[in-house]
């Protein structure tokens, strides 16, 4: 199969990486940042989190340090949403894409699926899509109660390495997050390995998204 790559001739990678949750962008795509990371020496990463404050930020802002440590520049936003109300928080969320969009011109977007069953997921992607129209936006999957997995049209092959570093930095980091019953290592290394079957992944892991519109 032809795999496409990241247009790495241009001097720099720009990534917004938005999540409602403070765990959701690792979980979501925290394997395929690590793999970009290490392959992209000249990676800029804008790191939003909606919905985090207290002990969620002080995970969420550990995580991404450590997660961001080999990136050129990383600019990091957290804001204290409160969980499971985002839309009735429309305003404030409708500004905080508003300011993003007037920050920067960014390559790639990696944000919460249209189809995400859990009302804070959803609408950080539709604000993502009504904000930004002429970007690359990838849409990643988080696992959940609600069992809304679809079929996904794009797909990045981790590493092994890269899988058990995802996991690991998971459990390290979101200590509060133990107690709940999804939120153990076979969970996560299931889905990267269903995705690692499905796109013929040599290392037998991936993680997947959803591409709404690509332009060759």
């Amino acid at each position: 199969m032809l795999k496409l790559s990241l247009d790495i001739a241009k001097p720099r990678l720009r990534l917004l990486c938005i999540g409602a949750h403070s765990d959701d962008i690792e979980i979501g795509c925290g394997g395929t940042i690590m793999e970009w990371l290490g392959k992209h020496p000249n990676v800029e990463v804008t790191w939003v989190v909606l919905g985090a404050s207290g002990t969620r930020e002080a995970e969420a802002r550990e995580s991404a340090n450590q997660l961001l440590s080999e990136a050129k520049q990383a600019e990091l936003l957290f804001r204290g949403f409160r969980d499971s109300h985002f839309p009735s928080q429309f305003e404030e969320a409708k500004s905080l894409f508003e300011e993003l969009k007037a920050r920067e011109n960014f390559d790639v977007i990696l944000t919460h699926r249209l189809e995400d069953r859990h009302q804070d997921h959803r609408l950080v992607a539709e604000l993502t899509w009504q904000t930004f129209r002429d970007h690359l936006i990838l849409e990643y999957e988080i696992p959940k109660y609600e069992g809304d997995l679809g079929q996904p049209n794009l797909y990045v092959t981790v590493s092994a390495s890269t899988g058990e570093r995802k996991v690991d930095h998971l459990l390290r980091h979101f200590g509060s997050q133990r107690a709940r019953d999804w939120f153990r290592p076979e969970v996560f290394f299931s889905l990267m390995q269903l995705r690692g079957i499905e796109s013929r992944a040599v290392s037998g892991f991936a993680e997947a998204f959803h591409a709404r519109k690509l332009c060759l």
